[in-house]
């Protein structure tokens, strides 16, 4: 018996199903009084709140002054973490650059009948502020994914919250990457109280438009308090990915895959879908030697044991149709003609074609957004891009003879949606002329 059994999808009844596309929820509910009373704090007290939540939850005393950090605070963080680090930032920065230039949309106008004009035109939200997890952990990547896209889209403005460690500073290497990907500024705050600041502003952290980024409950639960007021992306939860593989796949690879997602967190999903009996059994056996040698075992057990499957498909057919039913946050194709296969997927937040594709990949270096949706959300939300930092407004134009063109149509339309104000603002210039 080891960290995941193997399944036979065709013997499963729906309710097993059901249950196998079941993972970790945030459990929202749970946090949701809590976390109304930091907003409200923060929303009456500002900085007051902002300072007494730090210490309380972050185990830091910090004065209003230290909250922002510092020019010198930046340097000292790019002489601590190196050239080497510094470079391989600056790489992966570039990368995630240029992949989310070619999102942007374009602006149009095109004259859609004779006298009728109609287009696109883009325009950028003003300030947005990005929430970059932290605290005991360091997520550089993660202030790259939110901050270059939105500098990408041409935000003006753009703030960062992270939470400090126990020594008030903030993680070297987020700060480098946070400064590279274009940050204005960048805040020692964390949690829901970081959420409610950037909601609502403070006397240090200002108002802004939205507010993206993943975290843990108490920060999914703040952007759900908040979105009546501000912009929020999506909940990002506890990472997970589904593997289809068929015979031709390497299983030590498949296994090593499933055990990198599972070190991620106990609540991560990490699922394999094979064609093959004896590919299941071999990557069973990898995954449990490979967890004996993981220094995250801990982790990466509880993740499987909860949340990690080994299900056997009858064919590629039955494989897809799972896949597009559990709707990963990742999803890796280890099969002989992965492009075949990419045609008949319809949701998944991020995919992975061949052999040489792991997440790790697109985590760090590829550039498309690792900032994805999860829990299925991947059936009708994509991963974070540049459109969450646009607005796209239309623009109608129309001469004399194209008004006289369409004025019919909107008059009638007008009468059977019962509104004569709209059909006397067309028949008011038709007798004008």
């Amino acid at each position: 018996m080891g960290a995941v059994n193997v399944v036979r999808l065709s013997e499963c009844s729906q309710r097993q199903r059901e249950q196998l596309i079941k993972r970790s929820e945030l459990d929202v509910a749970s946090v949701i009084l809590r976390v109304c009373k930091i907003v409200a704090d923060v929303r009456e007290q500002c900085d007051a709140a902002l300072l007494d939540y730090t210490e309380r939850f972050d185990g830091v005393k910090l004065s209003k002054g230290q909250l922002r950090v510092s020019a010198e605070e930046i340097r000292a963080a790019r002489n601590e973490v190196g050239a080497d680090v510094s470079k391989a930032i600056k790489q992966a920065a570039k990368a995630v650059a240029k992949f989310h230039e070619h999102q942007m949309p374009s602006e149009w106008l095109k004259e859609l009948q004779p006298g009728i004009k109609a287009g696109q035109l883009v325009r950028p939200l003003a300030r947005v502020g990005a929430y970059v997890p932290g605290g005991l952990a360091r997520y550089p990547s993660s202030a790259l994914m939110s901050v270059i896209p939105a500098r990408v889209a041409g935000v003006k403005e753009i703030i960062m919250c992270t939470p400090p460690r126990r020594d008030g500073k903030i993680d070297p290497a987020t700060l480098v990457a946070a400064d590279i990907a274009g940050a204005s500024a960048v805040f020692k705050v964390g949690g829901a109280q970081a959420i409610a600041a950037m909601a609502y502003g403070t006397e240090t952290i200002p108002k802004v438009d939205k507010v993206v980024g993943p975290g843990n409950v108490y920060v999914v639960a703040a952007k759900q308090i908040v979105s009546p007021d501000v912009g929020v992306d999506f909940a990002a939860g506890p990472s997970e990915v589904l593997i289809i593989a068929d015979g031709s796949a390497d299983p030590e690879c498949v296994a090593t895959d499933l055990v990198a997602q599972a070190e991620h967190d106990p609540s991560a999903a990490a699922v394999l879908v094979t064609t093959s009996e004896k590919m299941a059994e071999e990557v069973c056996g990898f995954v449990n030697r490979m967890l004996g040698e993981s220094p995250r075992k801990d982790i990466a057990l509880r993740s499987l044991e909860r949340y990690g499957r080994i299900l056997v498909a009858r064919d590629l057919a039955e494989a897809i149709k799972f896949a597009n039913e559990y709707a990963p946050e990742h999803l890796q194709l280890m099969v002989e003609r992965p492009e075949q296969v990419l045609k008949q997927i319809t949701n998944a937040g991020a995919i992975f074609l061949g052999p040489y594709a792991p997440v790790a990949v697109g985590d760090f270096a590829v550039g498309p957004n690792h900032i994805l949706p999860t829990g299925g959300v991947a059936r009708w939300r994509s991963g974070l891009s540049v459109l969450d930092f646009l607005r796209l407004p239309t623009v109608q134009s129309l001469t004399e003879s194209g008004f006289k063109r369409i004025a019919g149509v909107v008059e009638k339309m007008a009468e059977v949606e019962g509104l004569p104000g709209h059909a006397q603002s067309i028949s008011k210039r038709l007798r004008r002329r």
